[in-house]
């Protein structure tokens, strides 16, 4: 019997037990050890079994304590609604309500459920204050001079060599650096749009996104969206000769943390590619994913050029270094224009230290310890989210990132809870920050990157009560 068979037949044993009611919440499964001997399987294998139960919400891993069945298995809160946004394109943004928000960003003495960043505590700090270090001793003269335009060689090579796990296949030569994601965003979006063009994009959405598109002058046009599966395929399709460019968030896009099943994906390059729509792929998320793999991307099904791929680190290892590339396919020439116009280099020391970081295989290691972080808190969250918020509360799914969505009764506004909260010293992000249209309002994001400790459940246990007042 193959390795591979032995782990999902046992993976898939455990699974049925668990959904049967043979194991219960909250009981303990036998250790990784145990493991071994019982079935006659290596440390390995056995250790891919509980990533598998975990990577399905099944068990929970508690440090020096060992695994148990998931609390979620008691919790069954319903999954928002899929949304149903007007299909005729819509400026309206909520400007003064994200910059309400936004304002405190940095602010002493607050919990931010609203600003979708990991915290610090979450980050490999002290390890990248060394290479930092290392990058000012090894570069030519300090640091100071400016870097080729396409951007640092060394981390382009490891940005390829990463892009093998999704099917990226990329090499140096197809990357540009930029000074964080939403830099490559908006040089993507400068590059093929123009004043008056209509750009699809998921509804809800990252406020930054809808801000920008809004900036440069672009009609956007949200499309319905599963808070499981993303985007609707078929309501793309009707779409397709009012548009002239699409921006999409695929694997755990915020704020629903929905990640498109890798058909979807290949259809909608399939659809762009043949209107000769470009796809502009944001995937800051993709490294966050729960389960046993990372996911594909739109990218993995390119093979036109047509699909300019967008990431960075700001979401997984470090905000304020800004360090982003984009994968422009056939659109490189024009990339390489904007940025030469607008920044000419990146920042050299950031962008060596951080190629030394995930050259050493520090990323890596790091990425394993904050998934498994991220995932707990998901746990923990929509725990306390079950006993503590009102009646009729539902939340998203999330199978990785750094979002949580959840969707009040049709009488409970959340701008009203913002107001509320933050009197508490509380903030969250109302859900009308995630559309031009008139949606959402009844919903919040919630981010899961904060590190679970008593006064953060305190913190989530009083917004439900808030909640509950309203």
């Amino acid at each position: 019997m193959s390795k591979e068979f032995i782990y999902t037949e046992i993976a898939d044993g455990i699974a049925s037990q668990i959904r049967n009611g043979l194991l219960k919440a909250g009981d303990r499964l036998p250790s990784v050890r145990m493991m071994c001997k019982e079935y006659q399987v290596s440390m390995n294998t056995a250790k891919r079994v509980f990533l598998e139960l975990e990577s399905q919400s099944l068990v929970e891993s508690k440090p020096q304590s060992g695994y148990f069945v998931s609390r979620l298995m008691s919790v069954k809160l319903p999954l928002p609604e899929v949304s149903r946004p007007s299909l005729i394109a819509n400026n309206d943004e909520p400007d003064e309500l994200i910059s309400k928000v936004y304002e405190n960003m940095g602010k002493k003495g607050l919990t931010f459920f609203s600003i979708g960043i990991p915290s610090g505590d979450l980050l490999p700090q002290a390890k990248l204050k060394k290479e930092i270090i290392n990058a000012t001793r090894e570069l030519k003269d300090g640091g100071t001079a400016y870097e080729e335009l396409q951007g640092n060689l060394k981390l382009r090579r490891m940005i390829a060599v990463r892009s093998l796990q999704w099917g990226g296949n990329l090499s140096e030569n197809d990357l540009v650096t930029t000074n964080g994601g939403m830099n490559a965003l908006s040089f993507c979006l400068m590059a093929l749009g123009k004043p008056g063009d209509t750009i699809a994009i998921e509804s809800p959405c990252y406020p930054g996104i809808l801000q920008l598109a809004n900036g440069l002058g672009l009609n956007v046009l949200e499309l319905p969206t599963h808070p499981t599966t993303g985007i609707e395929i078929e309501a793309l399709r009707k779409v397709i000769p009012q548009i002239d460019l699409c921006l999409l968030i695929p694997n755990f896009n915020s704020p629903l943390g929905s990640c498109m099943p890798d058909e979807n994906k290949k259809e909608i390059v399939r659809i762009l590619a043949e209107n000769g729509i470009p796809l502009i792929e944001d995937d800051v998320y993709g490294d966050l994913y729960f389960g046993p793999s990372r996911p594909k991307c739109c990218k993995s099904f390119d093979r036109d050029g047509n699909v300019l791929y967008c990431s960075s680190i700001s979401k997984t290892l470090a905000p304020g270094y800004r360090v982003g590339w984009i994968a422009p396919g056939r659109y490189k020439d024009k990339i390489m224009k904007l940025k030469l116009l607008h920044s000419t280099s990146s920042i050299s020391i950031v962008n060596e230290a951080v190629a030394n970081f995930l050259k050493s295989g520090k990323y890596e290691k790091h990425l394993q310890q904050m998934r498994r972080a991220l995932q707990n808190n998901y746990q923990n969250y929509v725990q306390t989210i079950a006993d503590s918020f009102p009646e009729g509360t539902k939340t998203s799914r999330p199978q990785g990132g750094l979002s949580l969505w959840v969707e009040f009764g049709k009488n409970i506004r959340t701008t009203e809870l913002y107001d509320l909260a933050i009197k508490q010293n509380i903030s969250i992000a109302p859900g009308r920050m995630f559309t031009l249209q008139d949606q959402f309002a009844n919903c919040m994001r919630l981010c899961i990157g904060l590190p679970w400790t008593e006064e953060t459940r305190l913190c989530l246990q009083q917004v439900g009560t808030l909640a509950k007042k309203i």
